[in-house]
Formats: C-alpha cells, sequence, structure tokens
C-alpha cells in the first residue's frame, strides 16, 4: 500500500485473535462471560461463541465491545512517566484495542503530531500492512495463550495518515500488565537508517 493509499483509505478493520484477545482482557478486568453479556446486551452463548471463535462479530462491534469494557486510564504513574520521559521512541498501548495510553517526545516527533493528540485513540486504524501482518501471526505464535509471550520484532514500511506518520523501521512489541491487570504492549522502534 503506497502512503497516499494509506492517507484517503477508510480503515474498518477487525482484530485478528479477536476472540483471544477479549478473553484475555475480560478476564484481566474480572468479568465473567454473563456480566459482559449483561454490559454488552448479548446472550453469554455469544460471548462464548466470540471468545472461541466460533463467531466473529464486524469490526464495528468488536470496537463496542471493547469500548463497553471501560475506557483504560493509565493510573500507573510510574510506568506512564517511564514511557512518555523516555528518550527512546516508544508507546504503550491497552493490547485488546490498540488504545493508545501514552507516548514520548520522540514518538511523537516520528508522528509529526502533538504530545497527546493520539491518547485515548486506538491506534489499530493506522495500522501498516505489515503491523497488520504482525498482529495475525501472534495467534500461530501462542501469544494470547501466554501470560508472558517473547518479545515480537518485525519490519514495518512508512504510512502516512491524516493524523500520523508511520516511519519505516523496526518494530518490538512486549506485553506489561497494568496493576488492575490489564494487558498493555509496549511497543518501541527504530526508524530506518537511525542507530
Amino acid at each position: 500500500m503506497t502512503a497516499r493509499n494509506a492517507k484517503t483509505k477508510a480503515v474498518s478493520i477487525g482484530f485478528p485473535a479477536f476472540g483471544k484477545r477479549l478473553r484475555r482482557l475480560r478476564r484481566s478486568v474480572g468479568l465473567k462471560q454473563s456480566a459482559l453479556a449483561d454490559l454488552l446486551e448479548v446472550d453469554q452463548a455469544t460471548v462464548s461463541r466470540w471468545e472461541t471463535g466460533g463467531q466473529t462479530p464486524s469490526a464495528h462491534v468488536q470496537q463496542a465491545v471493547f469500548a463497553a469494557l471501560g475506557p483504560v486510564r493509565v493510573q500507573d504513574s510510574a510506568l506512564k512517566r517511564l514511557v512518555v520521559n523516555s528518550s527512546e521512541c516508544l508507546h504503550l498501548v491497552e493490547e485488546a484495542s490498540h488504545t493508545c495510553l501514552a507516548y514520548s517526545a520522540n514518538r511523537a516527533r516520528d508522528w509529526k503530531t502533538s504530545r497527546r493528540a493520539l491518547l485515548g485513540v486506538s491506534l489499530w486504524q493506522f495500522a501498516t500492512d505489515e503491523i497488520r501482518h504482525a498482529e495475525g501471526e501472534l495467534q500461530q505464535e501462542g501469544w494470547w495463550d501466554l501470560h508472558t509471550p517473547a518479545p515480537k520484532a518485525f519490519l514495518t514500511s512508512e504510512a502516512v495518515h491524516d493524523r500520523i506518520r508511520i516511519s519505516a523501521g523496526q518494530i518490538v512489541w512486549e506485553r506489561l500488565y497494568l496493576s488492575d491487570g490489564t494487558p498493555v504492549r509496549l511497543v518501541s522502534g527504530r526508524r530506518e537508517g537511525v542507530a
């Protein structure tokens, strides 16, 4: 996909391994399937089918499900401070929905955005083809079945969107947990040609 196409493409993409990521998030926040079903106004069997992969809802419904699980806030001030004040190019996202929780000044410069413009925004809509492909590989690698999976590193191409620019280079994903049990992903990156 060219940068121009990425900028004009309307993104409505579902999440790979939706059921496994939903199950991990639901359990981490301490909800039973029946409680989540009540919250979403569906039956418990529907939530079960989603989590087992027997049924996958539309991208719109997936976003609504993650939104219903609550706006995740970084209350772990030490972790947020480490990310925000890092000299590295870092950002922290809620793992299920890719909602941006914090990012460093170098990441803001790399994205060509302000220091707060993308907080609370799902970054999934801006994912390059390589990021979507790497996300799809996580299920085969057992990422969703492990409490602490090994870091995942891959390369991505540049993409330009109306709110963000993604630089070409290496990306590394690492799972961490907030103090309330919410799984988050620390994303570090190195632009091509930068040591």
